[in-house]
């Protein structure tokens, strides 16, 4: 049996640091010294191992107050580019990723990568309930936004202007003083900071977008368990309780290591083991 040779979880966290810092495959590959290819292998499997961990993990929240919002990427090329055979197709051009923020603990509860349309809109928001503690008591306000011509000339690559602004109700009777999408539309700028494939003019886009989505995943984990929060001096995991204390990089390696470690036989009287 061949086994490939895993690089040190010390060189390993190097690679996953200059990721969330906000460096491309190719620009981490030369740092870092190692191929192309186990940076995008390594992407892959942290992706994979934050994103079950914090599915698990990001439960019972005690958010009271979230903010949602999608932030436009594209995945193979932008739309105008994509082959006339995989116009429409998801995984080719515009790609969208859904968050909901919690107002008081700046954590991002749930996410997800998708289209915009109404469908995603469900799922997004059926995973997401399940992990809050609002019960029946929901109040739903959309903060709708119209905007104007797309840029031209030099400022053509920056996002329209937002010219008209309104709040409908939904659900209940909210405190409209509260309303806002302020904090979720800051994260959406951290992610373009610190994910060179969300940047608006960019070459290091995602071509797979499972490997986009596995990006978004290992972002979140260096967001909400590794990452203080300037203005809360805790990381949005410790403000939530989810976590006590602040996770470095060789930790989030460790999810990995344990994802890939075979489950050991138990025996007839082998104790069994559970985990949150």
């Amino acid at each position: 049996m061949f086994i490939m040779n895993k690089l040190p979880t010390k060189q390993r966290a190097l690679i996953l640091t200059l990721l969330v810092e906000g460096n491309s495959l190719r620009s981490v590959s030369r740092t870092a010294d190692v191929s192309i290819n186990t940076v995008a292998k390594l992407l892959v499997d942290a992706g994979a191992a934050c994103s079950e961990f914090q599915d698990g993990a990001l439960r019972n929240l005690p958010c009271k107050r979230i903010e949602c919002d999608e932030i436009w990427s594209f995945v193979e090329g932008k739309n105008r580019n994509v082959p006339a055979e995989h116009k429409g197709e998801f995984g080719f051009g515009d790609v969208w990723t859904w968050t909901a923020l919690c107002a008081d603990t700046n954590l991002i509860a749930s996410w997800m990568v998708g289209g915009r349309d109404g469908g995603a809109a469900r799922e997004f928001m059926m995973d997401l309930a399940p992990r809050l503690g609002f019960g029946a008591g929901v109040e739903y306000v959309m903060l709708i936004k119209n905007y104007g011509n797309e840029p031209e000339g030099q400022r053509r690559h920056s996002p329209p202007v937002a010219i008209e602004t309104r709040r409908e109700v939904i659900i209940g009777n909210p405190d409209m003083d509260l309303v806002s999408t302020s904090y979720v539309e800051r994260q959406n700028l951290t992610m373009r900071m610190s994910m060179r494939r969300l940047t608006r003019i960019t070459n290091a886009f995602s071509k797979p977008v499972e490997n986009h989505a596995h990006a978004v995943a290992l972002h979140f984990m260096h967001y909400n368990f590794g990452r203080i929060h300037k203005t809360m001096r805790v990381t949005p995991a410790m403000a939530a309780g989810v976590s006590d204390h602040v996770w470095s990089m060789e930790e989030i390696v460790a999810l990995i290591d344990a994802r890939e470690r075979p489950a050991k036989k138990r025996g007839p009287h082998s104790k069994r083991q559970t985990s949150n």
